[in-house]
């Protein structure tokens, strides 16, 4: 089931921002992210905030799901105020935003667009499971305006998407990724997990090689979590399955750097690698970056100017608050210059540009060229001026920033 809300302070009603969260608007990125909560059915590992028909009982449905959003599309343009704020980036996620299908995608972003505008190289992706498209969906998404799609693909091993519960045959991704292409999606990403216990090395292989046969120009590969409260942690709470081991998963990160690379995918994020600048995920560097976005949808996650805030989670209550005329913002949290700071270093970290080495303060200076001569950060960038991580520096990230937090 969907994990919990964190806690935090309350939320206004109205939704309003501090007038700090407001200055500045503008001149830093924006995006809008829409969360679509509604799943065929539940994959074992997954503790996202999404919901089965059987789960919900008939208390929402997508058409109750889209007038909702509508409305929370057009509380964020009133509590933003009159500032010009074009959407760079557009990005439906989920749970199974394909569910919807064309026309209600092709609803929600002509929404954003009427309402904020889209910047003219607007990134506008869509989450999609392999079995929930085709051929005549994908063209009406790309007249829709939509200019990237995201295929969950997980392995091409029959016994592994098995254990982690996803429906779709493993050639079922493979034959989306070309429809997407003949469609005429350039932007193309297939999403990986290794891990999963029964995988082997050669499983491993043969997923990356299967996913690379179909060209995409972007590939997110993640280790598997056990989620508390997945049927997955079920699993392995009762010795069916065993926990992935952590040395197990760093040949594996390893195994898919090589062969991404190979294919000329360079890493550009810890999990994530792209042909080049242009096949990168804007929308996710906007949130590593400390841009601003609008999180629309039960459960979505906003931030803007510093002000971070998170909706309800179960679209009933979502539905409910909107239709009284309420913010569907559960609680908040104003990030203090402390906690900017380790974010900034968390997650820059993670990308191939690293850190400047001007943003470090004087603990993480210090630490730095002992962890140079580790081999976790390298040095030339170092002695110009960045922290930036090594291949083994990446298998390490998580240890790296807490030694530069002291």
């Amino acid at each position: 089931m969907p994990s919990t809300l964190p806690d935090g302070d309350p939320a206004p009603d109205d939704g309003s921002l501090p007038p700090s969260a407001l200055t500045g608007l503008g001149a830093r990125p924006f995006g809008v992210y829409l969360h679509v909560p509604f799943c065929a059915s539940r994959c074992g590992y997954c503790d996202f905030n999404t919901y089965t028909a059987s789960e919900l009982g008939g208390r929402t449905d997508p058409a109750a799901y889209l007038t909702a959003a509508r409305k929370e599309i057009a509380l964020a343009r009133r509590v933003l105020g009159e500032v010009d704020v074009p959407a760079g980036t557009v990005f439906v996620g989920g749970g199974t935003p394909t569910l919807l299908g064309a026309a209600g995608l092709t609803d929600l972003l002509a929404e954003v667009r009427e309402t904020f505008g889209l910047a003219e190289d607007a990134e506008v992706t869509t989450e999609a499971n392999p079995e929930s498209v085709d051929p005549q969906m994908l063209d009406g998404l790309l007249e829709a305006g939509f200019t990237r799609i995201s295929f969950g693909m997980q392995s091409a091993a029959p016994h592994v998407l098995a254990v982690l519960d996803r429906r779709h045959t493993p050639g079922r991704a493979l034959d989306a990724a070309r429809e997407a292409h003949k469609a005429g999606f350039e932007h193309v990403n297939l999403d990986l997990i290794y891990g999963t216990p029964g995988e082997t090395d050669d499983d491993w292989r043969r997923s990356l090689e299967a996913a690379l046969s179909v060209e995409p120009d972007h590939v997110s590969a993640y280790a598997l979590i056990v989620e508390d409260g997945t049927r997955l942690a079920t699993r392995v709470r009762r010795g069916e399955l065993p926990m992935p081991d952590d040395d197990v998963l760093a040949d594996r990160y390893a195994i898919a750097d090589a062969a991404l690379s190979a294919a000329g995918l360079h890493w550009y994020e810890v999990s994530n690698w792209a042909t080049d600048r242009a096949a990168r995920c804007r929308h996710n560097e906007l949130y590593w970056t400390g841009g601003d976005w609008w999180g629309v949808g039960p459960g979505a996650h906003s931030h803007v100017g510093g002000v971070r805030w998170w909706n309800v989670k179960h679209p009933a209550a979502y539905a409910d608050r909107l239709a009284a005329g309420l913010s569907p913002a559960h609680a908040r949290e104003t990030l203090t210059a402390e906690e900017k700071y380790d974010e900034e270093l968390l997650l820059g970290l993670r990308l191939s540009d690293g850190v400047a080495l001007g943003r470090l303060r004087d603990v993480a200076l210090l630490a730095g060229p002992d962890l140079v001569a580790d081999g976790l950060l390298d040095p030339h960038q170092w002695d110009a001026g960045r922290a930036v991580l090594t291949d083994g520096g990446r298998l390490l990230a998580d240890g790296v920033v807490r030694i530069l937090l002291g």
